[in-house]
């Protein structure tokens, strides 16, 4: 495995919390050197009540969600990122976001396929929607399988994971169609995945001459950020121009841990953007996304989309009236930094 470097003062100084690494690996009785191998964290992720929580309190209603909710939609909590979260805070944004809700079963107007990313699929896992541009959802594992994810149809789907079939029918398909010019590799998190499959997988789109731009959707700098190698992102470097959108909600992701994954990324000139998520308790405020896009641009990480929320089944509960959107983003102008303020998507 490739060594975590150590955490500059500047990352220390700007992150808008403390270090973690240290305290939570003895919360979770392991060393910061093992806490820190990417691998031993998706093999210890919080998937169901019993499982080790590093001093994290679940709530009776949380405990049974695990077990009541296994069958709606998969759990999975990296040990990191439970460590952000408040220890008894039912309604802390990183509980709100991650752990099973039983309110999730009190959503009638929920659906499955809110971007209708089935019917625009010409082969599996290429999901064509816009001329020039494709989604490659070459992974299905993540680090944290977060409540909102409007792909949760895809939980139900196996052998998907960087599967060779799929992904050589992906790469003929975007070979034979020189009208794509822009393929966005996601799933899933496909960073998580060994260096040598995401790298082999670049390498080719890479090779496909109307391929432009290559993106990488990822939430691992937010939610796992010891993956973010510099052996990794070497490889990367090789076939610019490569991009990654990562996905910071609240400004209590924003650690020095993630601020080093980041760096690590942007000092081989590969450009950090992000993508949130307007959701309910967890960044519907004004002073919330201030705070947030404010300390993303200290990280140097662009505030590129505020989404709407989908109507993805069992998101009720988080979801935002667009007009107290409306009012966050009328806030926002004239008050912080311009580039600082994302654009509002529905």
């Amino acid at each position: 495995m490739t060594a975590w470097p150590p955490l500059k003062e500047l990352h220390v100084r700007t992150a808008a919390r403390p270090a973690v690494t240290a305290t939570a690996a003895a919360a979770f009785g392991v060393t910061s050197e093992v806490f820190v191998d990417w691998r031993w964290q998706m093999k210890r992720q919080l998937m169901e009540d019993g499982d080790e929580t590093g001093g994290l309190l679940l709530a009776p209603d949380e405990q049974k969600a695990f077990s009541d909710l296994k069958e709606v939609f998969h759990a999975g909590v990296t040990p990191y990122y439970a460590s952000l979260a408040h220890r008894t805070d039912a309604n802390c944004p990183i509980r709100l976001q991650a752990l099973p809700n039983l309110a999730e079963r009190a959503d009638a107007l929920g659906i499955d396929d809110p971007l209708l990313e089935k019917t625009n699929t010409p082969v599996p896992e290429v999901v064509h929607v816009y001329g020039d541009r494709v989604a490659f959802c070459v992974a299905q594992l993540c680090p944290v399988y977060c409540r909102y994810c409007f792909r949760k149809h895809r939980d139900q789907e196996r052998g998907l994971h960087f599967n060779p079939r799929i992904i050589s029918e992906g790469l003929a398909y975007i070979a034979r169609t020189p009208a794509i010019r822009d393929v966005l590799i996601t799933g899933g998190d496909p960073l998580i995945s060994h260096d040598s499959q995401i790298l082999n997988l670049v390498a080719e789109l890479r090779r496909i001459p109307h391929v432009s731009i290559i993106r990488i959707g990822s939430r691992v700098p937010v939610t796992l950020p010891y993956r973010i190698t510099p052996a990794l992102a070497d490889g990367l470097a090789e076939h610019h121009p490569i991009w990654i959108n990562t996905h910071f909600n609240c400004v209590e992701e924003v650690t020095p841990e993630a601020a080093a994954a980041v760096d690590i990324l942007l000092s081989r000139g590969i450009p950090v953007g992000n993508q949130t998520v307007l959701l309910a308790g967890v960044n519907d405020s004004a002073g919330a996304m201030k705070a947030l896009c404010e300390a993303l641009i200290r990280i140097r990480v662009r505030p590129y989309y505020l989404y709407h929320p989908q109507i993805v089944s069992g998101t009720a509960h988080l979801r935002v009236p667009i007009e107290k959107g409306l009012d966050i983003m009328r806030a926002l102008r004239g008050t912080t930094t311009g580039f600082a303020i994302p654009t509002y998507i529905l």
